[in-house]
């Protein structure tokens, strides 16, 4: 039978296209996005976007209305009117993306593939996710999350059943009743699930639909708050503060005080940082260029970090947060293991490459508890690492209206060098020594920082509900926010409230306790707990995570140790 092409011209902007036509489209290697019912196939903006190719990559063939709604400004929403080349009909079903082992028939004709429909193993994906490395990780079966554990309105328990829980490389059971064993690892990673599963809202498409429109709700109200709009004066006192760190570091720097200057100068770097975010998520002045050249300014040319770096990492963890993996903010083997998950070498989907589970990964996560504090205090050095690499590498845009951004950090990282390495550290500190603890000491001050940032997210979910989880939903499973006195703010910069940050990225962060109230009433209407904690119960909590994976890294180490021993004696 002739076959019909799905992606040429002839597509009108206002087409209906099906579930069909488009599973064909990405089938051929089209990227294709669901915004509001419109169909986008952004194929020539992957090597434009800002905030790099693989954000976009993690929604295909899923609505992500509410990721880019969170994330643009309406003006940027309106130009992506140019890549629609149709438009749905009804509720928009989600595939599980190709970047996260979707698979997806080849479209011919309807009526060819009508006796595929039922038998194609990829045809209706709503597995959880596909196991990354052992074929043996437990994942949902093509499921209705109606069956599973419920609660009225939301919130009181009601008749729960099990979910079924299948390998990806299994044959279904002619036996049903009978189970097989699980390994250590899939029976933790169910644990999770039910976990999950019994403490936040059904994924059945009634119960999202509600909590999505009720969100979305709840951006008009904070829209209609002024909550968005940035008061500039909240950066004049920013500016202060940050001038009279660095007048103090050049002060003590000058007296030959050289730890009180590393110390000043360490602060300095920290309170930056808070407005480099801001300027990255457009929460600034809401403008492109002008907040792309403030971030650029306080994270390169003061701070030496590159900011399209940072963008480009911090767009996947907005995205998918707290997927082992594909987040690149928890994939820190060999150092930390925040699941149990990376003891099985899992690949990751941002770095393109195996998280070894080595030797030295298995002695540094057994004593990662210990090890947590030390190490963070040295993080920065390896964010220099990182900035360096994206930029030598080209990793960033090098066309469209980002094309520029790379020559401009460049420039930033030589003036950082410059004012930084060669004019403080070795022209102005006499001796080896000196420089030696001023380095040290202005770095190990910026450690506190990197226990902010991995705080709220360490200790929380990493388990994976599928496709059908809601954006919000999830956001607010996988985040927590940190209690604070309002005075105290200005030492968070705002990362005390990451889970309203991640609900609403775009929101500046000296309007964030404002949100805060709205946010906790959102999640009492709709049922998903918002995890809350002080600044120390929220470290007991990430150093509690750590200290449970170690243990669970031991077992694992015994029983290897057990199965080895019982081959070598059944050999003998």
């Amino acid at each position: 039978m002739a076959s019909t092409s799905c992606s040429g011209p002839s597509f009108r902007k206002d087409a209906i296209l099906t579930r069909r036509q488009i599973e064909g489209m990405i089938a051929d290697g089209k990227t294709i996005i669901i915004i509001d019912g419109s169909v986008l196939k952004v194929d020539a903006w992957l090597e434009y976007h800002p905030g790099g190719d693989k954000s976009i990559r993690h929604v295909v063939g899923r609505d992500a209305t509410d990721e880019v709604n969170g994330f643009h400004s309406p003006e940027t929403r309106q130009r992506m009117a140019f890549f629609q080349i149709g438009r749905i009909e009804g509720r928009w079903k989600n595939f599980l993306p190709p970047i996260q082992g979707g698979r997806f028939r080849p479209y011919r004709d309807e009526a060819e593939n009508l006796a595929q429909l039922d038998d194609y193993p990829g045809s209706d994906q709503d597995s959880s996710s596909e196991s990354s490395s052992a074929p043996g990780s437990p994942v949902f079966d093509a499921i209705e999350r109606s069956d599973l554990s419920r609660r009225g309105s939301y919130g009181a328990p009601a008749l729960r059943e099990s979910s079924s829980v299948s390998s990806m490389s299994s044959a279904i059971s002619l036996e049903p009743k009978k189970t097989p064993k699980l390994s250590h690892m899939d029976a933790w990673t169910q644990e999770e699930i039910e976990l999950d599963l019994g403490k936040y809202p059904p994924l059945d498409a009634a119960t999202q639909d509600d909590i999505v429109r009720r969100y979305r709700q709840l951006d008009q109200l904070i829209h209609m708050e002024g909550l968005y709009q940035c008061h500039y004066t909240d950066y004049i006192i920013e500016v202060c503060r940050y001038a009279s760190l660095f007048t103090l570091c050049l002060l003590f720097l000058r007296l030959g005080w050289y730890s009180l200057s590393g110390l000043f100068l360490g602060l300095f770097w920290h309170q930056l940082v808070f407005t480099a975010h801001d300027a990255g998520h457009m929460g600034i002045t809401h403008n492109f260029v002008y907040d792309t050249v403030i971030g650029v300014v306080v994270a390169d040319f003061l701070g030496g970090l590159s900011l399209g770096w940072w963008k480009r990492n911090h767009n996947v963890h907005h995205i998918v947060t707290n997927s082992p993996e594909h987040d690149p903010d928890i994939e820190h083997i060999p150092h930390f293991a925040i699941s149990h998950r990376f003891l099985e070498s899992l690949r990751s989907t941002f770095y393109d490459r195996i998280m070894t589970y080595d030797s030295v990964a298995k002695f540094s996560v057994r004593y990662q508890h210990l090890l947590y504090y030390p190490l963070l205090m040295l993080g920065r050095f390896n964010l220099y690492v990182l900035s360096w690499e994206f930029l030598l590498r080209g990793l960033g845009p090098r066309k469209g209206i980002a094309w520029w951004h790379r020559w401009f950090e460049i420039a930033g990282h030589v003036f950082f060098w410059t004012w930084f390495g060669y004019g403080i550290v070795y022209r102005s500190i006499p001796d080896a020594y000196s420089r030696f603890v001023f380095v040290l000491i202005s770095h190990m001050v910026t450690g506190p920082l990197h226990v902010q940032i991995t705080l709220s997210h360490f200790a929380m979910s990493t388990a994976d509900l599928g496709i059908h989880e809601s954006f919000p939903q999830k956001m607010l499973r996988t985040t927590m926010d940190v209690d604070c006195p309002a005075w105290l703010d200005f030492l968070h910069g705002g990362l005390q409230f990451q889970a309203i940050h991640h609900l609403y990225p775009r929101i500046p962060r000296h309007n964030l306790r404002r949100t805060q109230k709205l946010v906790q009433t959102f999640c009492e209407e709709v049922g998903i707990p918002y995890a809350l904690y002080g600044f120390v119960d929220g470290n007991k909590q990430v150093v509690g995570r750590l200290a449970d994976v170690a243990r669970q890294a031991a077992i694992l180490a015994q029983c290897q140790r057990t199965v080895a021993k019982e081959g070598l004696a059944a050999c003998h």
